[in-house]
């Protein structure tokens, strides 16, 4: 076992990088991909997000992510309307062709989720999201101090 085995950051990389190219590979066929599924998955958890939240949900840069939705968009997955809490923000919705699409993606996304916890309990499988979760939000501090969140 060499240093990089033994370090945090190369580790995370290489299991989410392992995940995300596997899954993309599957995705593919149904003309979706990895970061698609993310917009998608955060729409359906609260349609109508503004695109600043969107970025902070899927972890997709702001510029990326504004060619991304276009794309999206072209295909018909979703559409911009003006928030109607703020008419000059623009919210994001799925549309009825994009919620069909979510939902051949979920099953795909469970599994992934399934094989990648093999051999964790329960409890393991819990403990490992909430430690990762806390992995992130110590690195989103360092981020930008500034703005620290409980």
């Amino acid at each position: 076992m060499g240093p990089l085995d033994a370090y945090l950051p190369y580790l995370l990389n290489r299991a989410g990088a392992r995940i995300a190219a596997a899954f993309g590979d599957e995705v593919r066929p149904l003309g979706a991909t990895l970061q698609m599924w993310r917009v998608l998955a955060a729409l359906g958890e609260r349609d109508g997000r503004r695109m600043g939240d969107l970025s902070e949900t899927t972890s997709i840069e702001v510029s990326t992510l504004t060619r991304l939705v276009d794309g999206m968009e072209r295909k018909g997955l979703v559409a911009r309307r003006r928030d109607e809490a703020d008419a000059r923000a623009v919210a994001l919705h799925v549309t009825p062709a994009g919620r069909r699409l979510t939902q051949r993606l979920i099953p795909i996304a469970e599994r992934y989720e399934t094989v990648a916890l093999q051999g964790f309990d329960a409890r393991e499988a819990e403990m490992l999201k909430v430690f990762l979760q806390r992995l992130f939000t110590n690195m989103d501090a360092l981020k930008s101090p500034h703005r620290r969140r409980g």
